[in-house]
């Protein structure tokens, strides 16, 4: 159900301190794909990577919860530095619950990225709700914010810009790079 009370970005980012986020759909474009000797490959949007590693900088959690189990997975999170990551997962929300525990945090401070339905139990319990734009219709519908780019597409890095953007921390950890 759609929230019919607008908020402010900076009123919805205030609290946060967590994203979590689905994989397939999210940080990849949902297809999987097996070459001839079955090996599983995905693609990952360089700018999501960017995107979680800036999260990090401003001393922000990232997490990442999958139903399904992949080395891919693995080495993608190593590589970005994210600790909290679970797999494997059938029902989300348990182990969503407990990895925000872990954090000493609230769901009341976590952002979840979904897509499918797996996710709703997560959305419908977190503070900020957000669906990538192509979405299902019942996570669309349960998000807060919906997302301009499509799951493994820099939908992650656009959350995470947003959320920076409205807590004022954007400039503090992409100045790298900039020239004065």
């Amino acid at each position: 159900m759609t929230k019919s009370v607008l908020v402010s970005d900076e009123k919805l980012a205030a609290g946060i301190q967590f994203i979590l986020s689905d994989v397939d759909g999210v940080l990849t474009n949902g297809q999987i794909i097996y070459d001839n000797s079955g090996v599983e490959t995905k693609a990952f949007h360089v700018r999501d990577g960017l995107g979680i590693k800036l999260w990090q900088r401003a001393g922000l959690a990232f997490g990442i919860l999958t139903s399904r189990n992949s080395q891919i997975v693995r080495i993608r999170a190593a590589e970005l530095g994210i600790q909290t990551v679970r797999q494997g997962i059938e029902s989300k929300w348990p182990a969503a619950a407990e990895m925000i525990a872990a954090l000493k945090l609230t769901p009341e401070q976590t952002c979840y990225i979904g897509d499918d339905l797996p996710d709703l139990p997560v959305l419908q319990r977190v503070g900020l709700p957000v669906a990538v734009a192509d979405a299902c219709q019942d996570v669309r519908e349960n998000a807060t914010w919906t997302t301009r780019a499509a799951g493994g597409h820099g939908a992650v890095r656009e959350v995470i810009e947003r959320l920076l953007r409205a807590q004022d921390r954007w400039e503090e950890v992409a100045s790298v790079g900039k020239v004065s």
